[in-house]
């Protein structure tokens, strides 16, 4: 991650961390499911704003790096990185 905005990185966390401490005081208050609910869209979908972030940046560096440098090993390596990471997700 040594391409990305840290700093927006870190901040957009921080404010996820925050909103999901509110939605678990929101369920201590037992307030309204689908208001709850609602929130717990909101943090994934920042969650997914971040994941697409770092992702892109990876993309544009680290993908891109492997490639032109001509290495193939390490081509594989990232390849396979992703692979394996979207992978996961489908599980």
């Amino acid at each position: 991650m040594a391409h990305c905005d840290k700093t927006s990185t870190v901040r957009r966390l921080n404010r996820i961390e925050g909103q999901v401490r509110g939605v678990a005081r929101m369920v201590e208050d037992e307030r309204y499911c689908i208001d709850i609910l609602h929130q717990v869209q909101a943090v994934k979908a920042a969650l997914s704003k971040v994941e697409d972030a770092i992702l892109s940046d990876h993309a544009a560096h680290c993908v891109a790096e492997a490639i032109a440098s001509g290495d193939e090993a390490d081509q594989r390596q990232k390849f396979s990185e992703l692979v394996d990471l979207f992978g996961k997700v489908k599980r």
